[in-house]
């Protein structure tokens, strides 16, 4: 069965950086593109990066870009979120996902803070 396993959030600084890693497993990684998304409280979540299969094409939410990069490696089954520049407005919950098979699939998330 399809699994999504992130990790690597924390307590961060404002101007601090984290990298988040989603773990993937049950399906063929190297043929799909891959989504991080985020919920923040009391909003709705929201798609934040994605990458295609291959690692070559990669697409950001305007408030993220220049600041988060995603990144992928089909040997391992894992992409990343590299998180640099980090704002109080980041804090959220962020999420693995892919769409397969007419389902969409999620991982328990990891809570990102950032706070002084």
């Amino acid at each position: 069965q399809v699994q999504l396993v992130e990790s690597g959030g924390g307590l961060v600084q404002p101007g601090g950086s984290l990298r988040l890693s989603c773990a993937a497993s049950g399906f063929t990684f190297s043929r799909y593109r891959m989504y991080w998304y985020r919920q923040a409280p009391g909003k709705e979540r929201e798609e934040v990066a994605t990458i295609d299969s291959s690692g070559g094409r990669t697409n950001y939410v305007a408030s993220v870009k220049g600041r988060f990069t995603i990144s992928r490696d089909n040997a391992k089954n894992l992409v990343y979120l590299q998180m640099n520049s980090l704002k109080p407005e980041d804090t959220a919950v962020y999420y693995c996902n892919i769409p397969l098979g007419g389902a969409d699939y999620w991982g328990q998330g990891t809570q990102v803070t950032v706070s002084s």
